[in-house]
């Protein structure tokens, strides 16, 4: 049987106990939509890369949203595996000439999302923050904010994914 995003929750261990209580906070009503919600949890639970949060959260998800939401949200996880490690390589390395090749990746889903622009791109801001690529993460919250949604909609997807990565380093502790 599947743990369940409560149950994982509280079994985290007492030196995580700020990101129980955070985990509970930051996936309730706010200024998301649950569908926003959701979708940046499922994401970063991807990017953070430990099943049983990412089973719990998915789990969690099926019930709240609709099935379009969890798989924008996995698309969006698995192309910013991709376009992170790519664009945060052009801006590390610094030169202009990698800049100017062409990066010949495909991200067609980034341009037709299931779900809408504004979301696709807001869970690839969260995924962004957590791979740390500063030119995504810039470039996904410019076009967040050209979407329409705010500064307050970025703020509270990167505490999300601030929140679902710090469970997921919580939960790979060896505390016993």
């Amino acid at each position: 049987m599947m743990t369940t995003l409560e149950e994982l929750r509280t079994s985290l261990p007492e030196v995580a106990n700020d990101i129980k209580l955070n985990l509970q906070s930051v996936l309730g009503a706010g200024v998301l939509s649950a569908g926003q919600r959701f979708g940046v949890a499922v994401a970063a639970a991807i990017a953070s890369r430990n099943p049983a949060l990412q089973g719990a959260v998915l789990q969690e998800a099926r019930s709240q949203v609709d099935a379009k939401v969890i798989e924008d949200a996995q698309a969006a996880a698995v192309l910013m595996a991709m376009n992170n490690i790519y664009y945060r390589f052009r801006h590390m390395i610094g030169k202009e000439s990698y800049v100017q090749k062409p990066a010949r990746l495909r991200m067609n889903r980034i341009a037709r999302p299931a779900t809408s622009k504004a979301d696709f791109e807001l869970f690839s801001l969260a995924v962004s923050a957590i791979n740390g690529c500063e030119a995504c993460v810039r470039a996904h919250e410019k076009s967040v904010l050209e979407a329409g949604l705010t500064e307050d909609h970025v703020q509270e997807a990167v505490r999300i994914a601030a929140t679902i990565h710090a469970a997921a380093v919580a939960l790979e502790l060896d505390v016993a």
